[in-house]
């Protein structure tokens, strides 16, 4: 555990180093993601567009919101966007939201902004920390895939996100809610039956489907200007902290 929690903190660390080094204080969470991943279960075409969606929502935050009481972060998966961050007012929140929610390829935006100042860099570092802390715990528990989880933290509130079942989100999500520090836990997870990820992790291994199967959970993009709405019909749920 110790060794896979000093191999996260230095890799997680640098990527904060990088995003927070700017003047400007918006986080395009996943522009230093770098090469897509083979163990994703998004396609592949999916993964190029959350990592588009996410620099073109940081260059329009950069170019609408000059003010330095706008602190916004910008995180999408499976082309489901997560805003979060601080704002000094709702039509703000809102006006992030709707620049978002008019990217191309954009499905859906999970509208977690707050109201009032931006943290502390403190703060971000103490983010930083719990994030690693989480991924971590993921990583050593035996019965996840802990690399098809995206874990963001803001402000101690965990944010979990990727394509899983009902029983992968469960057990994450209580995992994050057992490590110290973590104040809330926001499940923004877009749910899969077991039937559907065997079909996915059948097509990742490249042997064929059984005839008549559904194709895999990956969803086509919208025209642009797609309405936002959570990614769920129930929308993002809270875990009670243990």
């Amino acid at each position: 555990m110790r060794n896979i929690l000093s191999v996260l903190t230095l890799s997680v660390v640098c990527a904060s180093t990088v995003l927070l080094s700017g003047c400007f204080p918006v986080v395009a969470t996943g522009v230093v993601g770098g090469a897509l991943s083979i163990a994703d279960r998004r396609t592949t075409g999916a993964q190029t567009d959350d990592q588009a969606i996410e620099l073109k929502a940081f260059n329009r935050f950069r170019e609408r919101f000059k003010s330095e009481q706008v602190s916004l972060s910008v995180t999408s998966y499976n082309r489901v966007v997560l805003l979060t961050g601080f704002v000094p007012n709702e039509a703000t929140k809102a006006e992030a939201a709707r620049l978002v929610s008019q990217i191309e390829n954009v499905r859906s935006v999970i509208n977690e902004v707050a109201l009032g100042l931006p943290p502390s860099v403190r703060s971000y570092g103490a983010d930083t920390v719990l994030t690693t802390r989480v991924k971590a715990a993921l990583i050593e528990a035996k019965d996840l895939q802990a690399n098809v989880i995206k874990v963001f933290t803001e402000s101690s509130t965990v944010y979990l996100m990727g394509l899983v079942t009902e029983r992968e989100a469960n057990r994450a999500a209580d995992i994050a809610a057992r490590i110290s520090g973590v104040r809330r836990v926001v499940r923004a997870f877009e749910t899969i039956t077991e039937a559907e990820l065997k079909r996915i992790q059948t097509q990742s291994s490249g042997a064929s489907p059984a005839p008549g199967a559904a194709p895999a959970a990956n969803v086509a993009p919208p025209t642009p200007g797609t309405t936002v709405t959570p990614t769920n019909d129930v929308g993002p749920s809270v875990t009670p902290i243990r």
